[in-house]
């Protein structure tokens, strides 16, 4: 049996003996227990352009807006940074979406499948085309990105304004944890399993992740890839944008060339993809709030993300 296997299954088992409880013990401090601000719906107000521009003027209708999605067991925490970015520059918005199932509680995100994370996307998108803003883009963090492909691959879009482009970081189509495979076998005996949170970042991550929401994670990441090995055909002449770090523990950096290689434009349309391979350890490097031990490197990098991002919307 491959070392790399056996080592993987040594691990799940040892921390199902340590962890068999099937319901973990929640303090109110954790965003598990839906009883913090940042899981309130009063907070979302402020995040979604659909709600704080209800009635766009022209001039508004005519300046770009991102739609942001957060990965895995986050928050709309994880595109503050961003919002923060575009308020200063005052040349594009960002409307932070809060995936279903997330921040509320962990009884309301062990229930939710990844078609519910996957719905508050969809939501604002549709809602953004009907208000008349003609310069969409989406921009999905780790596992927002597989979201937000699944949604290039349905006929979403060509029923509404056509997506302008798409920005991907670190997106998680082949996972670097090779132990998540085994969740199907071991997931009902585990029950859950936990992640330790940095100080910055308590309240805005779930900290157990129920085995029910493992499994939604490996059936999304698995069709997309999948999907990618057969190729997604799409129509639309939109850009996108894949940032990948070289080393990272979350997402294989397989996952940015998987993802190049699987979008497929239509003949008649020249393909506008672009890859970089970025010279990170972290995931989501475009999130820094609430992590220990940032460097100028690692602001240098998130600076030049965001200010080409903005650049582009401005050629497009």
């Amino acid at each position: 049996m491959n070392k790399h296997i056996i080592y993987s299954i040594v691990i799940l088992l040892t921390i199902t003996f340590v962890s068999c409880n099937p319901t973990p013990e929640i303090e109110d401090s954790m965003l598990d227990s839906g009883k913090i601000s940042y899981a309130l719906p009063d907070s979302l107000n402020r995040n979604l352009v659909s709600r704080y521009l209800a009635n766009p003027t022209n001039v508004q209708k005519e300046t770009p807006v991102i739609i942001a999605a957060h990965g895995y067991t986050a928050t709309t925490f994880e595109w503050e940074e961003l919002r923060a970015y575009a308020d200063s520059a005052k040349t594009f918005y960002v409307s932070q979406v809060l995936l279903g199932g997330h921040g509320r509680s962990y009884e309301d995100f062990k229930k939710a499948s990844w078609q519910d994370w996957q719905s508050s996307i969809i939501e604002e998108y549709i809602k953004l085309s009907d208000l008349g803003f003609k310069k969409i883009y989406l921009a999905g963090s780790s596992t927002g990105a597989p979201l937000i492909l699944q949604m290039l691959k349905s006929e979403l879009f060509s029923k509404h304004t056509n997506p302008k482009g798409f920005f991907l970081v670190d997106p998680i189509v082949v996972s670097s944890n090779k132990t998540l495979t085994l969740v199907g076998l071991l997931g009902p005996v585990l029950g859950y399993t936990t992640v330790e949170l940095d100080n910055g970042e308590v309240g805005k991550w779930y900290v157990y992740r129920p085995q029910e929401t493992l499994k939604e994670l490996m059936k999304l990441i698995d069709l997309t890839r999948r999907d990618l090995e057969k190729g997604i055909t799409v129509s639309g002449n939109f850009y996108m944008k894949v940032y990948k770090s070289s080393i990272d523990e979350t997402a294989d950096p397989v996952s940015a060339v998987m993802i190049y290689k699987g979008i497929k434009y239509e003949p008649s349309l020249n393909k506008n993809i672009d890859i970089e391979m970025v010279d990170s350890k972290i995931h989501v490097f475009t999130r820094l709030k609430g992590r220990p031990q940032i460097s100028n490197k690692d602001n240098a990098l998130q600076h030049k993300a965001f200010a080409e991002m903005e650049a582009k919307m401005k050629q497009l």
